[in-house]
Parts: C-alpha cells; structure tokens; sequence
C-alpha cells in the first residue's frame, strides 16, 4: 500500500541533547488539540497502533516522520515551530521538508537494513525466554522471530496485509538503554528481509519516542 511520508527535520542553535521522549512531550503539550502527536486519545477515540508521528534525535538535530493523517499534520504545524523548550530553549534555525509517497509492503528482494537507534524488540514475555536461553544460535532465532513479529504489528497497524511469511536474518549487538525511567535490554545491529521500509521508520516498543529507527543499507554489487 502507498502512503504519503513527511519528514520534518529541525536544525537549532545547539545540537540537541535532549531526548526524543522530551521533544514529543513539548510538541504534544504545545499542540493539545491534535491527538496523533501525542498519541493520549480519550475512549471514544480511534488509538493507531502504530504511530502516525515519530520523533527522533539524529546527530544532534530533531526529525519528526509523519505517516498520511500524520504527515499532513506535521507539515501543519512545521512553520508554527520556532523554538524547543526542552532541558534548556533551543533556538530553530532551519526547517527542512522532505514528502515522499512511499509503497509500503512484502518485497520479492531481500532488503538490508540497519537500526540508527536502540531497537527494543522484548517484552516482558519473550525477555524471560531470551535470558533464560544459553545458546547465542537460539538468542539469535528468539530475536529473528521477534523482529519478524514487529514488522507484522507495524503492518497490521498501518493497514497492510501479509500474504507471505517472512524471515529475518540479523547481527545485533546487546545494548542497556533507559525507557520510562526503567533499565531494558535493547540491540544495536544490521538485518535482511524481504519487505519495503520506508527510512526512518521505527518498529519495537518505544517507537513515537525514537527507539528501533530503521534506515536501509545499499550493499555494493
């Protein structure tokens, strides 16, 4: 399926050393009536299951990714923006737009990918299962599931049908980062599959806030 990407990316004064979590909290805070930025729907509202708007921090500069309702929101907003109240004021010196319509879905070629940000693929089900498991060969088929398991939930939220089964190849690396003040353990690393995904997307827990931040990798002939 097709659908409208926009990525909004904001240069500041400072390199930002703030988290995303903290730029999608002043974003949400300062634009209250528009739900999808921050994702806190009351019961009678649709919830997505995967986020239409996603806040990252890359080298230092913010990139909001917003997906149909929410690219047309994120370009909304974009000339309303002129600083970031984060841990101190930063100064927006310039906005960058780039739109794309994308064609999201099971590709017939093995694509290469790698994750720009922490991905935090366990939960706290397959975490026991990972921990308690010795061999690495087994951990690495825990997590080859896992990732499989996401990209379906990505799909599922975003409207997309499956009609093939899909298996990842992967090398990760362990990484301890800190989410909702608590300690879990996330990778860092490269993986294959068959399947188109737009740069910069995010898959895992975490991801409105700019864990599991996907970008693909154009290996030489």
């Amino acid at each position: 399926m097709k659908y409208n990407v926009v990525n909004l990316i904001l240069k500041t004064d400072l390199k930002l050393t703030a988290s995303p979590t903290k730029v999608r909290g002043y974003i949400g805070n300062t634009f209250k009536d528009y739900p999808i930025l921050h994702n806190h729907y009351s019961n009678d509202k649709f919830l997505y299951s995967y986020p239409y708007v996603q806040y990252k921090v890359i080298n230092g500069d913010v990139l909001i990714v917003g997906i149909d309702e929410g690219a047309d929101l994120v370009k909304k907003i974009a000339p309303e923006l002129s600083v970031l109240s984060l841990d101190r004021e930063y100064k927006i010196t310039e906005k960058l737009i780039h739109e794309k319509e994308f064609d999201i879905k099971p590709s017939s070629e093995e694509r290469h990918y790698k994750f720009i940000t922490p991905w935090m693929g366990l939960n706290q089900g397959n975490y026991k299962k990972y921990t308690n498991t010795k061999s690495w060969k087994d951990k690495k088929e825990i997590l080859n599931k896992v990732l499989v398991g996401n990209l379906l939930s990505m799909s599922k939220g975003l409207g997309i049908i499956v009609n093939k089964r899909l298996y990842a190849k992967t090398h990760f690396d362990e990484k301890i980062v800190e989410y909702k003040g608590v300690k879990m353990n996330a990778f860092t690393g490269e993986f294959k599959i068959h399947y188109d995904i737009p740069d910069y997307f995010g898959l895992g827990k975490g991801v409105s806030q700019g864990f599991g931040c996907v970008k693909q990798i154009f290996d030489e002939e």
